[in-house]
């Protein structure tokens, strides 16, 4: 996609990008954001894709946010743009398994994109918090919305309000992260997972994803609805008849998505 900021490997059903801008520790500005945006809408609609990694390059962090300097000379107007909103990611409702791999920190913008993805596996020396508050700003890329979602609002109001990161160790206590290993076992770590999910059928991993996003904020009537509704087209697909053929002629099954 015609730059080097953003690196794509595929294998096995899995894909990885990587922020290729150590040297800003992974800023994002337009360019790479735009690319990062493009690369999520070709993964959403290619069939041979089941889950996806995001990390970035080098040690030190896995997105430092916006590139702040950048902006200064190209502006900020060109993220807002961006259909899937900060990093192609915080507001797009991406179908497939996405998991961070945090090899550093994930302040600001980073952190809002480590907490658009599904899953988080993080170097034990990741540092992840909000310090928006600290320039007169707050996170407007959803960050605020998430965190209030998954941890109790008043961890969440500390970490908003006083600018002050966690690491690793303390962010996996609360729930924000699922793994949390040495920094040379990151990406094998992150990849492994993918691959576990990769293995099971496509549209089951994608229904189980959906019922527990869409159902999380709706009433138990409601959530009942939509829960029997995914579940039924889950379980009319070819893959759910392959599935139960597979397990009673003891073979691996042979998912077509479909």
């Amino acid at each position: 996609m015609g730059t080097d900021k953003v690196l794509r490997t595929e294998r096995d059903h899995i894909t990885v990008l990587t922020i290729n801008r150590p040297e800003v520790r992974n800023a994002v500005d337009v360019e790479t954001a735009r690319t990062l945006n493009d690369h999520f809408d070709e993964l959403e609609q290619d069939p041979s894709v089941r889950a996806v990694v995001l990390t970035g390059a080098g040690g030190k962090s896995f997105c430092a946010g916006m590139d702040v300097r950048a902006a200064a000379s190209e502006g900020s107007d060109g993220h807002l743009k961006i259909s899937g909103g900060f990093a192609g990611i915080t507001r797009r409702d991406f179908p497939k398994p996405l998991i961070a791999a945090v090899n550093g920190t994930a302040l600001g913008g980073g952190f809002e994109v480590v907490l658009a993805c599904d899953l988080v596996v993080a170097a034990e020396h990741a540092m992840f918090g909000l310090p928006e508050v600290r320039l007169g700003r707050l996170a407007g890329g959803g960050g605020l919305l998430r965190l209030a979602r998954l941890i109790p609002a008043p961890l969440a109001l500390q970490m908003a309000m006083t600018a002050e990161p966690v690491g690793a160790r303390r962010a996996y206590e609360l729930g924000l992260v699922n793994a949390v290993v040495p920094a040379d076992d990151l990406l094998t770590e992150a990849t492994g997972l993918a691959a576990k999910i990769a293995r099971q059928a496509p549209l089951a991993v994608a229904g189980s994803k959906r019922v527990i996003k869409e159902t999380a904020d709706l009433p138990l009537r409601d959530a009942w609805r939509l829960n029997h509704e995914i579940a039924r087209e889950v379980r009319d697909s070819k893959d759910a008849a392959e599935g139960l053929r597979a397990f009673s002629e003891r073979r691996d099954p042979v998912w077509t998505n479909s």
